[in-house]
């Protein structure tokens, strides 16, 4: 009998992102990605946010890392200036 692989495990990837304009003006990140437990805590985290950027948004999708596969991404709070989703 051989080994069975692991079935591949699609999770919840839920994230928090903050957009602040530089002295030139351009929009960039103002931190990397922030990994959230929830939803309920990513709109939380990024009404705070909201309080002191010039943009943040708040999203989920489903992921499976081992993959490589990412479904479309799901708004759950977007405030202000912030870039198209690719």
């Amino acid at each position: 009998m051989s080994a069975q692989e692991p079935a591949a495990k699609t999770t919840n990837l839920i994230v928090v992102l903050a957009f602040a304009r530089g002295e030139d003006g351009e929009l960039g990140p103002a931190f990397d990605a922030r990994e959230m437990p929830s939803e309920d805590r990513a709109v939380r985290e990024a009404r705070l946010l909201a309080t002191r950027y010039d943009g943040v948004i708040a999203w989920s999708r489903t992921a499976n890392p081992n993959e490589g596969v990412f479904g479309e991404p799901e708004v759950l709070f977007k405030f202000g200036d912030v870039p198209a989703m690719d």
